[in-house]
């Protein structure tokens, strides 16, 4: 049996077109997944564009934001159900033996491989994963939000695990895209006043994370950071896919402050980093995500809590990614979902 897939098929730019494929086959301990809807990452977008810095086993089909549900279980599988309600996380190769898989961090093991640029993604009828890394949706959490819920983990640690907010502590978040506007959406949970800062082409995002609670920020940050006292903002969360955002968290954030840095940008730094040891800034990479932190997420978003439908400019069905890719890389929309069926 074969379905439509997208598929990046070459490292140049615009690699990407719609095939036919077979249906996978599962191994013992996986499960087979029809996917229900599939969100479009920025790292698919970096793919698309051949910006990105990262190795891509050519060729893949993309996506790693998805849900749907169980069609067939792997003869090893025990606990699961054809037909239940899933999500998926992104790891799907790792070591058990790693230091890092031993310790729950399996997130981390650099032998890691994840959907969507090391084994084949979600953009598809039907995918491959193994049964270790799926988590039960609730019934009434709609598909088109529950295949969000990795964006939402990747925010959760950076936010919650990777930063140290504090009730009424004052944060800016540099680069409004669906990673940058979820980090503010988190970081208000967490009790935090936040700006969202943008370029003049980033006003309809700006528009989405005013729908958070957040204040925006078109251009220099620094008047609103320095508001309270004049020392700067308790945080930084660099969300923005450019290294030299890095320069502006320093310049941001105060004496004894701390940056937590999501975004990738893969140009190298051509600026001084004295301020971080004279300002005695923590630093803090923050990666991926890993068990525990799916299950909050999932509960954060069937409680309402958190609400991810403000970021959801569109569901469109597989044959018309290219709008739906369009309309995310000109600013258009947030985040787009793909319907594969």
């Amino acid at each position: 049996m074969k379905s439509a897939a997208v598929i990046n098929y070459a490292p140049e730019k615009d690699c990407v077109e719609l095939r036919d494929i077979e249906q996978p086959e599962i191994g013992p301990d996986d499960v087979l997944l029809e996917v229900a809807n599939v969100g479009v990452c920025g790292s698919d977008l970096h793919q698309w564009t051949a910006d990105h810095s990262w190795p891509v086993n050519y060729p893949v089909v993309l996506g790693h934001e998805f849900g749907g549900h169980i069609k067939e279980l792997g003869q090893n599988v025990t606990g699961w159900k054809e037909g239940e309600r899933v999500v998926s996380e992104t790891a799907a190769i790792i070591s058990q033996d790693n230091p890092m898989t031993r310790c729950g961090l399996y997130n981390l093991d650099p032998t890691r491989k994840g959907f969507g640029y090391g084994v084949n993604g979600a953009m598809t009828r039907f995918v491959r994963v193994p049964s270790r890394i799926l988590h039960r949706v609730p019934d009434a959490l709609p598909f088109e939000q529950a295949c969000l819920t990795e964006p939402c983990c990747v925010a959760y640690s950076a936010v919650v695990k990777n930063a140290r907010i504090e009730p009424g502590d004052r944060v800016v978040v540099l680069g409004p895209g669906t990673i940058g506007i979820l980090c503010a959406a988190m970081a208000r949970l967490c009790g935090a006043e936040v700006a969202v800062v943008g370029l003049a082409k980033d006003a309809n995002r700006l528009e989405i994370a005013r729908q958070y609670g957040c204040e925006v920020v078109i251009g220099d940050a620094k008047p609103w950071a320095l508001q309270r006292d004049g020392l700067g903002c308790d945080g930084v969360i660099d969300a923005a896919g450019a290294s030299a955002t890095l320069k502006i968290a320093l310049d941001l954030v105060r004496p004894a402050g701390w940056i937590s840095k999501v975004g990738w940008g893969p140009q190298p730094l051509g600026f001084n980093l004295d301020p971080l040891v004279q300002k005695n800034i923590r630093l803090q990479g923050s990666f991926s995500h890993n068990w525990p932190i799916w299950e909050r997420v999932i509960a954060l978003l069937a409680s309402g809590a958190l609400d991810v439908k403000p970021i959801i400019g569109g569901v469109w069905p597989l044959t018309e990614w290219h709008e739906a890719f369009e309309q995310m890389h000109s600013g258009a929309v947030v985040k787009s979902v793909l319907r594969p069926v």
